[in-house]
C-alpha cells in the first residue's frame, strides 16, 4: 500500500500535489489509479454512465466547476462505480448520501454534501484535462489519493 506523503518525499516535485480542499467520503482511505476525466455541471447523467463501465485500475475524475447547488453523486452511484471495479472518484463538487457512501467500498473525495439531487439533461465531456485544486488532472495520467492529500503522477509510481 502506498501513503502520499511517501510518493511526494520520493518523487517531490515530479508529482503535482492537488490543494487540500477535498474532504474524504468513501469506504475506503487510500485509492489509486489511471485517470479518467468527466466535465459536468450539475448533471450526472455522464457519471452514471462511466461507473456503468469497467473501472478496474481507474479513479474518475469529475470537474463540476466547484458547484454547491447539487450533489453529483450518492449512495446509488457510488455502489454502482464500486460493484464494476471503479478504484475510486475525485469530485469538485458536492456529493450526498455520505453516511452510506461511507459504507461502499470505494474513495470518494469531494468538497462538501448537499441534499439536492442532479438534474438530467445528458450533458457532460469526457477526457480532457481538468483545472482545478491548482493542478491539471490529465486523462490516462495516475492519481494517489489518501487521508493526506492527493498527488498525481504521468507514469504510475506505486
Amino acid at each position: 500500500m502506498f501513503k502520499t506523503t511517501d510518493l511526494y518525499d520520493e518523487h517531490l516535485e515530479a508529482l503535482q500535489v492537488a490543494a487540500p480542499v477535498f474532504r474524504d467520503f468513501g469506504g475506503r482511505d487510500s485509492f489509486a489509479g489511471q485517470i479518467v476525466t468527466l466535465k459536468a455541471l450539475e448533471d450526472n447523467t455522464y457519471l452514471k454512465a462511466v461507473f456503468e463501465t469497467d473501472g478496474a485500475g481507474k479513479v474518475l475524475v469529475v470537474d463540476s466547476a466547484a458547484s454547491m447547488f447539487c450533489a453529483m453523486m450518492g449512495d446509488v452511484m457510488a455502489a454502482l462505480g464500486a460493484s464494476n471495479g471503479w478504484e475510486g472518484v475525485i469530485i469538485n463538487g458536492c456529493i450526498r448520501d455520505s453516511a452510506d457512501v461511507a459504507k461502499v467500498n470505494i474513495g470518494v473525495k469531494a468538497l462538501a454534501t448537499i441534499p439536492r439531487k442532479t438534474t438530467k439533461r445528458n450533458q457532460g465531456v469526457m477526457d480532457i484535462p481538468l483545472h482545478f485544486a491548482g493542478v491539471v488532472f490529465n486523462p490516462g495520467e495516475y492519481v494517489y489519493a489518501d487521508n493526506d492529500g492527493i498527488v498525481i503522477s504521468k507514469t504510475a509510481v506505486a
